[in-house]
C-alpha cells in the first residue's frame, strides 16, 4: 500500500511540475513528449487533485484557466480511465455524455463548414452563412449542458471540498458561451461579407469550436469520472429531479433513470392534500392533466416570459416535431435563421402590450395548418409568456350540413 501511496505522490508531482513549465512558457509538444516518457499514464483523479493543490499554494486562478487548455491538450489521451464507474443509462453523467456525442456532430459539421468558406461562391455567401448560423445556433444550446454542470453538479462537487476544477471550468464555459455568441452576432450581420467572416476565422471560429470540443475532452476524462465516485446515488437522484428546469443539449433522453430505494417528494405549495394539483376552478392529478393536454386536437408549446421553451404537449399526432432537447431553449434558437426576426416580434408587441394574438395559415405536405400565437397574462395584466397553438384543420374545413347522430371516430382511420 505504501508504494501505491508513493507512486501517487510521485505522478502527482511529476505532473505539477509539467504544468508550472508549460506556466513558464515551455511548448506543449515538448511537455507531451515529457509526459508520455516519464508519466505515460495518469489516473484521471490525480488530475483534479494537482489542479486543487496549484491553486491552494498560489497559482492564480485566471492563470489556472489560461493554462486549462494548453495542459488538456498535453493530457489528451493520456489519463487513465480504467477505474472509472459503469454509468446507468439515463443517469445524469450518461445524459451529458450523450449531449456530448450530438454537440460534437455539430461542431464537426460546423467545421466542414468553415473549411469550405473558400470554395463558396459569393452569389452562394447569404446562404451559406444562414446554414452556418443555424449550426452555431444549436451550439449555443451548449449553454444548458453548462448550467446544469454550475448549478447542479459543482454544489455537491464543493461540498466534498472539491472547488478548484469547477471554478476553472467554469470560467472556461463563460469564454465559450461568449465566443459562440459573438460568432452568431458576426453571421446575423445583415451587410456581412465575404471577407469579413474569412478574416474572423482563425481567431473566432475555430477557437470557439476547439474550446467547445477541448471541454468535452476535460468532461469525459477527467470531470465525470471524478464526479462519479465522489457523489452519492442520491447526490445524483437530486440532479436528475432538477435536470428539467434546465433544459436538455441537442438530445433527449430515451430512458428514465430512477435509482432503487429512493423516492420524491411533493413540496409544491399548489399541491393538495390528496397529491392533486389545485387550481381556482377544480384540481387534477399530474396524471390526468398530462393525458388532457395530449388528447386536444392541436399541439401546444409554452415560451416563458423569458423567452425560455418550458413545455410541449406530447399527443398522438404532431403537427410540427418536438423533443425535450428544446426545453429551456431560447424560443428564436428554435427557428430557422430566416424566420427568426418575426418572432422577435410578436415576443416584443406580445410584451409591451401591443397585441395579444398573432394567427398564421399555411398549406403543408397536402393538410391546412392554423398557428396561433396567444400572450399570456396573469389578472393584472403582467406577461407571462407566449401559447404557440398549431392545428391542422384540413378536416373542420370540408364539415358540411350538421351531424347531430353519435358516431364513433376510428382512430385507426
Amino acid at each position: 500500500m505504501s508504494e501505491l501511496i508513493n507512486n501517487s505522490k510521485y505522478r502527482k508531482e511529476q505532473l505539477k511540475q509539467l504544468i508550472l513549465k508549460l506556466h513558464q512558457g515551455e511548448s506543449a509538444d515538448s511537455v507531451r513528449k515529457e509526459l508520455v516518457e516519464s508519466l505515460k499514464n495518469i489516473p484521471y483523479g490525480e488530475v483534479v487533485e494537482v489542479e486543487q493543490e496549484l491553486m491552494q499554494e498560489g497559482l492564480p486562478e485566471e492563470e489556472v484557466l489560461k493554462l486549462c487548455d494548453v495542459h488538456g491538450s498535453v493530457l489528451e489521451g493520456n489519463v487513465d480511465l480504467s477505474g472509472a464507474k459503469t454509468i446507468p443509462e439515463g443517469h445524469p453523467v450518461d445524459v451529458f455524455q450523450q449531449e456530448n456525442v450530438e454537440l460534437r456532430k455539430v461542431a464537426e459539421q460546423a467545421k466542414h463548414q468553415l473549411d469550405e468558406l473558400p470554395n463558396v461562391d459569393k452569389t452562394e455567401f447569404k446562404t451559406y452563412a444562414q446554414q452556418l448560423e443555424s449550426l452555431f445556433n444549436q451550439l449555443m444550446d451548449v449553454d444548458k449542458h453548462y448550467q446544469r454542470k454550475e448549478y447542479l453538479v459543482f454544489p455537491y462537487l464543493e461540498k466534498n471540498e472539491i472547488t478548484g476544477p469547477p471554478k476553472v471550468m467554469w470560467g472556461k464555459h463563460d469564454e465559450i458561451r461568449e465566443q459562440l455568441k459573438a460568432c452568431i452576432t458576426i453571421l446575423k450581420t445583415p451587410e456581412l461579407k465575404f471577407e469579413d467572416l474569412f478574416d474572423a476565422l482563425e481567431i473566432l471560429f475555430y477557437v470557439a469550436l476547439q474550446g467547445l470540443v477541448d471541454m468535452i475532452q476535460k468532461e469525459e476524462e477527467i470531470l465525470f469520472p471524478m464526479a462519479m465516485d465522489v457523489l452519492t446515488t442520491e447526490d445524483w437522484w437530486n440532479i436528475h429531479k432538477q435536470t428539467l428546469e434546465y433544459g436538455f443539449s441537442l438530445y433527449d433522453p430515451k430512458v428514465e433513470w430512477k435509482p432503487e430505494g429512493l423516492t420524491d417528494e411533493a413540496t409544491e405549495s399548489n399541491v393538495n392534500s390528496d397529491g392533486n394539483i389545485q387550481l381556482p376552478s377544480g384540481s387534477f392529478s399530474a396524471e390526468e392533466i398530462k393525458a388532457i393536454l395530449n388528447s386536444v386536437p392541436f399541439d401546444m408549446t409554452f415560451v416563458d416570459r423569458n423567452d425560455k421553451v418550458k413545455y410541449f404537449t406530447q399527443g398522438k399526432e404532431r403537427i410540427f416535431a418536438r423533443s425535450r432537447s428544446i426545453i429551456n431553449r431560447d424560443v428564436r434558437l428554435c427557428h430557422p435563421p430566416g424566420s427568426t426576426h418575426i418572432v422577435e416580434k410578436i415576443i416584443e408587441d406580445f410584451k409591451s402590450g401591443k397585441a395579444s394574438h398573432a394567427p398564421f395559415w399555411i398549406q403543408m405536405k397536402g393538410k391546412f395548418i392554423k398557428i396561433e400565437y396567444f400572450a399570456l397574462r396573469d389578472e393584472d395584466g403582467k406577461y407571462l409568456g407566449t401559447l404557440e397553438v398549431s392545428q391542422d384543420l384540413s378536416e373542420n374545413r370540408s364539415l358540411e350540413g350538421e351531424r347531430r347522430i353519435l358516431s364513433y371516430t376510428d382512430e385507426n382511420e
